[in-house]
């Protein structure tokens, strides 16, 4: 076949979608392939990549279709762009479309377009070409009769030709989403999928609703729902004419069933009138059923019954105004239907005229209450709305007012008085959630119209207090209303005001016996806050405040606490408040039942760990504590676990939670702390996560949250470090010490340890005897971090999904498994820390624990690491955190790059760096040069740093860490030179003071 066409005729076909299906002939009439067509027909034509990207498709019979674009038809072919060389003939609609692309093209260059009420009323949005501005331009391009027949008549081709049209412009003036979010802004009811507006209405009606075009006529047409007038009379229906200068003016308006108009309006109007009469009869009856309808000169005359009013105002308002249709209803049907029924709960006791004892109120308290239920604006008592329900009306007068009665709004308030029975009152609890939600309710002031749609088919169940209950609700909200008690005279400490503030609302809430959950950051001192509740409670016994006659009066307050921080308790116990006789219940050596209770009664604490209380549940539940205080509360944030279990079982006066971290990664974590503290408030657990955990975990229901927010707000005091009123109160570094208990494998080496220095002391002299002390110094040392570093093990394997058992190197350390508890919880602040210790050995273990718990990269740097990965590290770390928003992830999330824990050797990261990302420091094992610590910490504690740095050090209680620590502290033995020089003083003791220095104390190990 020649390839050099010089004559080419075009045939074509528009489809259904507006694409244009080409194929051509040369000069002998042969079919032209596919691809040597679009090379020459789109030789120069950019929008196609000059053809390239054109599809040619097999039609049989040796054609070849080349199709072209519906949104790129109308512009090619009104642009022409051809190849010179090659005469070009038309033919068919291939001819039509030559000639009328041109005018369409101007229309979309005019915005001469509209949307197609065809397309609107099947569901979908398209545009068309305004016939009026199509007929000039053709007058105008002298365009053939037999193009716009073509244009007009209701062939395929011009089905197509209108799609490509439609395309053309969407492809224009709408391909972004900032133009198609425009277009639905200015012109919301073109997306009404049901096509309910154009019901009865021509082109010309409809784009005036959807406000496409300028309504001309100087009033609105409006439908009205006239009340009745007396008792007798009926409701009707009228047609309006509402001047759009003065919407107060309404004039009424009959249509005859011809659709002739009747009535009194300007001479103005009448023009406009007469001319959409016609239209707006056909609306009617394309909107309301045919019953509403009479015969004659007023075809709404037709008398509206209460039913038939219901009816109009619940459902045929809505399908009139969805069909474009202004409807003026009552003025008091709005407030009516946008009203929740409310069921209210009139509290008419509830002060309690006990005097004397401790906790004179609780949740399971007994209030009694009156019901009273609000429909509208009407309220009724429970004999009046017997009463109306009786009638069996959807719309009663009552007392001057209409009231709508929904029968299924009221089948809902029925079932809800039955199933709470008057005679047994209402709980506390129960009056207390109906209060916070209640308010919750009423703060929600920006719900949405769906929201709106979705509450107003709901129960408002409600409660309205009386004075008591005003006074002690409103306190449990209001920190300035907390009565301050005066710090007791026991505490041997210096509270700060927030402190205060804390002592002072676990005081008041003991008052009632509402538990507590004290969720302060780490490092705010909590421990201080509960030991002064703890000394208020000693110094205020009232031996009447048993709850059973078993009970002897003045039993002590239980605490419960991870082992770990066993002996840092017993510390700040015996450092606070050294009045309170404290038990320690724990250990192969603690008191079985023969002897526990007569030393637990001389006792004001008994302090015990989470295991123990699981091992012991029948030893410890058999008296009313005074009150339970769980320290680390997330301990049993699975409710069914041994402990958890156990610790709900023991019955008591108060029960407080102590938490940096009430909720580390589910909802159901505070809920398994509030069911300690206050059992059954939030429900079962499976009510709770069916009401508030999927909502608001998988669908982030802003109203669910606000309710739950609502209900633990009063039982939950949270400060956070970056409170401003908090921080004012805090130094710039704060010191803190961290005392653990060795496990009993640690406590057997230690003991294996000494013993075989001392045994060679006795032979030893000179260098030989201080180097064996200082190489039994290091391996005591190594023991109070974790004992394979003794025992030279080596890191256990991961799995085959690269995953370390990390629970068999946590087990056998506490110091490992506190300092894990510890930089969670400031992880979950989204705050970052530093990691000092001596060992590589250790610092390799805590990066892998670490890494494997927190699910994030941590770093470790020590004296082999070079200096370029050392210059890298420290650029990492310091790369700014994510923000608060960014940082708080779902923990379901993928882990981030950025590293937030780093781990030094305290000598090779100890001076010359610059870690001002990190606001905690730990340092893991103890230097016993305190300068050396010092310099440390000052890589966090140094210029830049804009936060308050918390320092902690771990330290090993019965072990040489603590009596080292006790000389450093007290100053009583050797000199601050001395003892900050070196370690080298240690070998100068005699074999007696090593003896004493060294030996283990043994009722501080596990």
């Amino acid at each position: 076949m020649n390839m050099h066409l010089r004559t080419l005729t075009i045939r074509l076909a528009l489809s259904q979608y507006g694409d244009a299906l080409i194929y051509g002939m040369n000069e002998r009439e042969d079919l032209v392939p596919g691809l040597q067509l679009k090379q020459r027909l789109f030789a120069w034509h950019e929008a196609s990549f000059y053809g390239t990207e054109l599809t040619v498709q097999p039609a049989g019979e040796g054609v070849e279709l080349v199709i072209l674009p519906a949104e790129q038809v109308i512009p090619f072919f009104a642009e022409q762009k051809l190849l010179a060389h090659i005469e070009w003939n038309w033919e068919g609609d291939a001819a039509h479309l030559t000639e009328l692309a041109p005018l369409l093209a101007i229309c979309l260059e005019n915005k001469q377009y509209i949307p197609d009420i065809t397309a609107y009323r099947a569901g979908k949005l398209q545009w068309t070409w305004d016939e009026g501005a199509i007929a000039q331009v053709a007058v105008e391009n002298d365009t053939a009769k037999g193009a716009l027949e073509a244009l007009n008549g209701g062939s395929e081709f011009s089905r197509g030709l209108r799609a490509a049209f439609s395309a053309a412009a969407s492809q224009r003036y709408y391909s972004t989403e900032a133009e198609a979010g425009d277009l639905r802004s200015d012109f919301p009811l073109l997306f009404d999928r049901s096509g309910a507006l154009a019901a009865g209405m021509d082109t010309a009606a409809w784009l005036i609703a959807i406000g496409w075009k300028a309504d001309t006529a100087p009033f609105r047409p409006a439908l009205q729902l006239l009340e009745p007038e007396g008792d007798e009379s009926p409701w009707r229906l009228q047609l309006i004419l509402q001047d759009k200068r003065d919407e107060s003016a309404l004039v009424p308006i009959r249509l005859a069933d011809d659709g002739e108009p009747h009535g009194l309006w300007p001479t103005a109007w009448s023009a406009h009138v007469h001319e959409r009469a016609a239209g707006w009869l056909e609306r009617l009856r394309g909107s309301l059923p045919p019953e509403r309808f009479a015969a004659g000169g007023d075809v709404l005359a037709e008398p509206l019954s209460d039913a038939i009013a219901w009816r109009f105002l619940t459902a045929e308002s809505q399908r009139l105004l969805e069909a474009g249709w202004q409807v003026l209803l009552p003025a008091w049907w709005e407030a009516a239907s946008r009203k929740k029924p409310r069921l209210r709960a009139k509290i008419s006791s509830g002060e309690d005229k006990r005097s004397g004892g401790e906790s004179l109120f609780g949740l399971d308290s007994i209030i009694n209450f009156d019901w009273r239920i609000s429909i509208g604006d009407v309220d009724l008592t429970e004999a009046e709305f017997a009463e109306l329900v009786a009638r069996g009306e959807r719309l009663v007068r009552f007392k001057g007012k209409w009231v709508s009665l929904d029968p299924a709004l009221l089948a809902q308030i029925q079932r809800a008085m039955a199933g709470m029975d008057k005679s047994q009152g209402l709980s506390f609890q129960d009056v207390l959630q109906l209060h916070l939600l209640q308010a919750s309710e009423e703060a929600d002031a920006e719900a949405t119209e769906e929201q709106l749609q979705e509450d107003a088919a709901r129960l408002r169940l409600e409660v309205e207090l009386n004075e008591h209950l005003i006074s002690l609700i409103g306190q449990l909200g209001q920190r300035s209303q907390w009565p301050k008690p005066p710090v007791p005279a026991g505490l041997q400490a210096e509270l700060r005001t927030y402190q205060h503030e804390g002592y002072a609302w676990l005081t008041f809430l003991r008052q009632f016996g509402l538990g507590a959950c004290l969720a302060d950051d780490m490092g705010l001192g909590k421990t201080v806050q509960l030991i002064a509740y703890l000394l208020h409670i000693k110094e205020n016994t009232n031996p009447s405040s048993s709850r059973r006659q078993t009970d002897p009066p003045g039993w002590p307050a239980l605490i419960i606490c991870p082992t770990s921080v066993l002996g840092n308790w017993q510390k700040e116990l015996q450092r606070f408040a050294p009045s309170l006789n404290v038990m320690l219940h724990y250990g192969s050596r603690r008191l079985d039942a023969g002897f526990f209770y007569g030393a637990a009664s001389q006792a004001d604490v008994v302090l015990t760990s989470y295991a123990t209380a699981a091992l012991d549940q029948e030893l410890l539940k058999e008296f009313t504590w005074a009150a339970i205080c769980l320290d680390e509360a997330q301990n049993i944030k699975n409710a069914q676990t041994k402990q958890s279990v156990a610790v709900r079982s023991f019955p008591a006066l108060h029960r407080i939670a102590l938490t940096g971290t009430p909720i580390e990664n589910r909802l159901s974590e505070l809920w398994s702390i509030y069911d300690f503290i206050t059992p059954g408030y939030l429900g079962s657990a499976k009510a709770f996560n069916d009401r508030f955990s999927n909502a608001i975990e998988k669908e982030r229901d802003e109203k669910r949250t606000a309710d739950l927010q609502n209900l633990v707000k009063p039982f939950m005091l949270r400060r956070k470090k970056k409170d401003p009123n908090i921080q004012l109160d805090l130094p710039d570094k704060n010191e803190m010490k961290t005392y653990v208990h060795l496990t009993a494998e640690q406590a057997a080496l230690y003991d294996q340890t000494v013993n075989g220095l001392l045994e060679r002391m006795q032979k030893l002299e000179g260098i030989e005897r201080k180097g064996a002390i200082l190489g039994a110094l290091t391996g005591l040392k190594q023991l109070c971090d974790h004992p394979m570093l003794v025992t030279k093990e080596a890191l256990p394997e991961t799995d085959s999904d690269n995953k370390l058992d990390t629970s068999l190197l946590i087990n056998r350390s506490s110091k490992l498994e506190r300092l894990l508890d510890m930089v969670k919880e400031l992880r979950a602040e989204d705050e970052r820390c530093l990691i000092f210790t001596q060992y590589v050995g250790m610092g390799k273990m805590l990066q892998a624990v670490l890494q494997q718990e927190l699910g994030e990269p941590v770093l470790y740097l020590n004296g082999s690491t070079s200096k370029q990965a050392r210059d890298r590290m420290i650029e990492r770390f310091q790369t700014p955190a994510p923000s608060a928003d960014e940082g708080s992830r779902h923990p379901d999330a993928p882990p981030s790059d950025q590293p937030n824990v780093f781990i030094l050797s305290l000598k090779a990261g100890g001076v010359g760096l610059n870690l001002t990302a990190a606001n905690h420091v730990f340092h893991f094992d103890r230097w016993w040069n305190p300068a050396v610590e010092n310099q440390a910490t000052d890589r966090a504690y140094r210029m830049g740093q804009t936060r308050d740095v918390q320092v902690h050090k771990f330290i090993a209680l019965g072990t040489l860490e603590e009596k080292i620590d006790e000389m450093l502290e007290s100053k009583q033995q050797l000199s601050d030179n001395v003892i900050s020089s070196s370690e080298g003083w240690i070998t100068e003791l005699s074999t007696e003071a090593l003896k004493d220095l060294f030996t283990l104390r043994r009722g501080l190990t596990e």
